[in-house]
């Protein structure tokens, strides 16, 4: 009895402590709540190299409005969030659109795309101390799943969700999802049926941080992840930075079966990182092993996985992902940042990567190349404050023997961002 009365004072001390904490946060669901409007005009043109492929473009103008509310006050907290979607497609109507990689929007059963559409979302949620659990639509990033961002409307999900911080440096996040809205389409048919996941990241210092994440889509695969940075500083403004990431994936036998592949997969990547400044020299290699390559992404109606468009956090990842079965490749890449020459807001990032020993019915050492140009412009102060262009361009060359996997072709990126805070 004598134990138990300091241990049951010590858990309320604590209880109470990480109360305090968070009141301390919390200013009230009206005076955290924000209103934001993304403004985004993006042009994707995919010039294929074989003959007989198409060339395909799509240009859009998008919005997204996304509301996000604070939390009552009290030990137990109540808040929602509202998220908005509008696109109007601009050009690529029917022979153009289509490309699975570009994806503004989804075609009707005539190949003609969708002139426009609008899309909205709700989300639920309640926070006890630092732990938040919400239900309804979500975008989640993480490297066993993300929503795909990256195009003119964004990929989000339904279901349930909770991320706890409870513990410094550690943050826990699970979560399960029935369905999956396209970022191309309206409706909530894409096919997938349940996708659970979990896992954590901690920093356990300021150089040093970890995750490690699984996940689960139903009858399609089970997925696990371990990344790991560290930052070792040399001098002022000058660093070096490893960054590992790996996948261990395993399809069930029917949805291999429908890829005509093997069931597992083992792909890592390594980058070493210079920091010089304004300068930053990366070094990279990448392995895939297995009897298939590595699968994520896509829709569950059209084959695909349904884990979210951007769930290869690998450091050879650009327009190719260098992700084919047996593929090994390396990376050379530099960016600079033009601030630190007088010029605000202007960056730039070269990168090229070359990759071989991919495995297909044709060949056991297919390979491919890609050179990656990127340049980008923010305003820095101004009327148009926070104003983003972004310029790039991808020269992507693949074997003959490997068009099974991929296919090149030149590619041009033009995107205009304006994000404006309402309050």
């Amino acid at each position: 009895m004598k134990k138990i009365l300091p241990l049951s004072l010590l858990a309320a001390l604590c209880a109470q402590s990480a109360y305090a904490d968070t009141v301390q946060d919390n200013n009230g669901f009206i005076a955290d709540s924000h209103l934001n409007v993304l403004l985004r005009n993006a042009y994707i043109d995919r010039n294929y190299k074989p003959d007989g492929v198409r060339t395909r473009e799509e240009w859009g103008q998008g919005l997204i409005a996304n509301f996000t509310s604070g939390f009552t006050q009290g030990p137990v907290g109540f808040g929602f969030d509202a998220l908005g979607q509008y696109a109007v497609r601009l050009d690529g109507g029917r022979g153009h659109s289509g490309a699975g990689g570009i994806d503004f929007f989804s075609q009707d059963q005539d190949g003609r795309a969708k002139s426009d559409l609008a899309k909205f979302g709700a989300t639920a949620k309640m926070r006890i101390s630092k732990t938040v659990v919400s239900y309804g639509t979500q975008a989640p990033e993480l490297p066993i799943l993300t929503a795909d961002s990256s195009r003119l409307l964004d990929e989000t999900y339904t279901g349930f969700m909770i991320d706890s911080q409870e513990i410094d440096g550690l943050d826990i996040t699970a979560g399960h999802f029935t369905d999956e809205q396209q970022k191309s389409d309206d409706s909530h048919n894409s096919g997938l049926h349940g996708l659970s996941f979990g896992g954590a990241r901690y920093q356990f210092n300021d150089r040093l941080s970890g995750s490690l994440y699984a996940s689960n889509v139903e009858g399609v695969l089970n997925k696990q992840y371990l990344g790991m940075t560290y930052r070792q500083p040399l001098a002022p403004e000058h660093a070096l930075i490893f960054d590992f990431n790996g996948y261990k994936s395993r399809l069930t036998q029917d949805y291999a079966n429908t890829l005509d592949t093997g069931r597992s997969n083992d792909i890592w990547s390594l980058a070493t990182s210079y920091v010089a400044g304004i300068h930053t020299f990366k070094l990279a290699y990448q392995q895939s092993n297995g009897s298939t390559g590595y699968n994520y992404g896509g829709y569950r109606k059209n084959g695909g996985v349904g884990d979210g468009g951007n769930t290869i956090w690998l450091s050879n990842s650009y327009w190719s992902d260098f992700n084919g079965q047996g593929e090994r490749s390396w990376q050379l890449a530099y960016s600079v940042d033009l601030s630190g020459l007088g010029v605000q807001g202007l960056s730039y990032d070269v990168a090229y990567v070359r990759g071989d020993n991919i495995q297909t019915s044709e060949t056991t050492n297919g390979h491919e190349h890609e050179l990656f140009n990127q340049i980008q412009y923010k305003v820095p102060d101004g009327v148009a404050k926070g104003l983003k262009l972004k310029l790039r361009y991808s020269v992507l060359r693949v074997s003959s023997d490997a068009s099974s996997y991929n296919v090149g072709g030149n590619e041009v990126r033009v995107y205009v961002e304006y994000p404006i805070s309402i309050f």
